[in-house]
């Protein structure tokens, strides 16, 4: 159930909207910190003594003061009735943001969400760029775009909104960019840029799970089983099981010839996903 009294925006409200805008990006796989820009630094000039303008990168991630509009507390129910899977009321609060504050570039990012859920892949799309026309340097949103492009099958399309979300330097969590780029690329299939973006994805986050499961498939993919099992190991220390993970897990020690790993894998995945495609592929197997 959605909590029956929620924070009005005010000036406590960038507490608020860390939160709504985290809900958000969950559903992507998404996590969102706003920060402060601090510190000051000198404006180069040109030669001849005018002040050179510089494009500042950061946009509106960069702004003295996080702003909260009108609609910021429908966005809020319309993420909250999302998590639940109820889109029809999602979408009629995601819908009330707009008209109450119609420059609310998040509640259009969950509007988008939203038709690329019911298959509404035009009216998805629109709602993507009317979100980006109104904060062009909101790495999060290029983000939850690039990553729609990818499943329509548009990657170059795809690989750009990522590059621009990786441009801005006060996005904080690069490696989910970065990883969204590196299964984009597996799809394609482009395995050498794909690992790339995934290697870089780690250096940004060691413990970034959903590269880590990645580069364990990909090394898999590769035959490199060993480097393999290190994946799977460290993804293991860090996220719960999968069905996916544990049938690499499988496959993996299968390859390695260690009987009892497979069979704890095994158990695992029988035990805990009895109905899964990967449970139907070890019976098979078997």
């Amino acid at each position: 159930m959605v909590a029956a009294r929620l924070p009005l925006p005010g000036p406590a409200s960038v507490l608020f909207w860390r939160r709504t805008v985290k809900q958000i990006n969950t559903l992507l796989v998404i996590a969102v910190v706003l920060l402060l820009l601090g510190g000051c630094q000198s404006t180069p000039s040109r030669p001849g003594g005018g002040v050179v303008d510089l494009e500042d990168s950061t946009g509106e991630m960069g702004e003295a003061v996080q702003r909260t509009g009108a609609g910021d507390i429908y966005v809020r129910l319309a993420v909250a009735y999302l998590n639940e899977g109820r889109l029809d009321v999602a979408l009629q609060k995601a819908k009330t943001a707009l008209q109450v504050e119609p420059g609310n570039a998040e509640a259009h990012n969950v509007v988008a969400l939203i038709y690329g859920r019911l298959g509404e892949k035009g009216l998805a799309e629109r709602h993507y760029r009317e979100g980006l026309n109104i904060r062009p340097r909101n790495s999060y949103l290029r983000n939850a775009y690039g990553t729609f492009l990818c499943q329509e099958g548009r990657f170059d399309e795809a690989d750009q909104q990522f590059s621009q979300a990786l441009e801005n330097p006060l996005y904080q969590t690069p490696e989910v960019a970065l990883s969204n780029a590196g299964i984009c690329a597996r799809r394609i299939p482009d395995d050498s840029r794909a690992e790339r973006y995934l290697r870089r994805a780690l250096e940004a986050n060691p413990r970034f799970a959903p590269a880590l499961i990645q580069m364990g498939q990909l090394s898999y993919d590769n035959g490199d089983h060993l480097m393999a099992r290190g994946y799977l190991q460290r993804y293991q220390a860090v996220a719960q099981a999968t069905a996916a993970s544990l049938w690499l897990g499988i496959r993996t020690e299968r390859e390695l010839g260690d009987r009892n790993a497979v069979a704890s894998y095994s158990m695992a995945l029988r035990n805990n996903y009895p109905d899964s495609r990967e449970a139907q592929l070890l019976r098979e197997s078997e």
